[in-house]
Order: structure tokens, then C-alpha cells, then sequence
């Protein structure tokens, strides 16, 4: 992994600070919506991947 894929913009980085915050969590964001929003990212690559398959598939027939 290169610095620059990690490297998250300002005012990306910002909106997803407050959109992950909680004033409730000693850690400061809410971990539950935090894993949402992982397990939705990750959902949403299964499904590009399949596609990119499914497209890879048809080139080899």
C-alpha cells in the first residue's frame, strides 16, 4: 500500500470525522455506525467485483 492511497483529503476526511463522531463513546465515534459504514463499503466491492467477473467471463467465452 502506497502513502498516497491512505492518504485521505481534508475535506473527506472531515465528513467522515463528523459523520462517524459520538459524544457518547470515550473513543469519540459511534462504532456501530462505523461498522455499517465499513460492511456497507465492503458489500458494495463484493458487488463491482462480481460485475468485473462477470465481465472477464464473457471475454474468455
Amino acid at each position: 500500500m502506497t502513502p498516497d492511497r491512505i492518504d485521505v483529503p481534508a475535506d473527506d476526511y472531515a465528513a467522515l470525522a463528523d459523520a462517524l463522531a459520538s459524544d457518547q463513546s470515550p473513543v469519540g465515534i459511534d462504532a456501530k455506525k462505523t461498522h455499517v459504514v465499513i460492511i456497507h463499503l465492503l458489500l458494495d466491492l463484493q458487488d463491482r467485483l462480481a460485475r468485473l467477473e462477470q465481465r472477464l467471463d464473457s471475454l474468455d467465452a
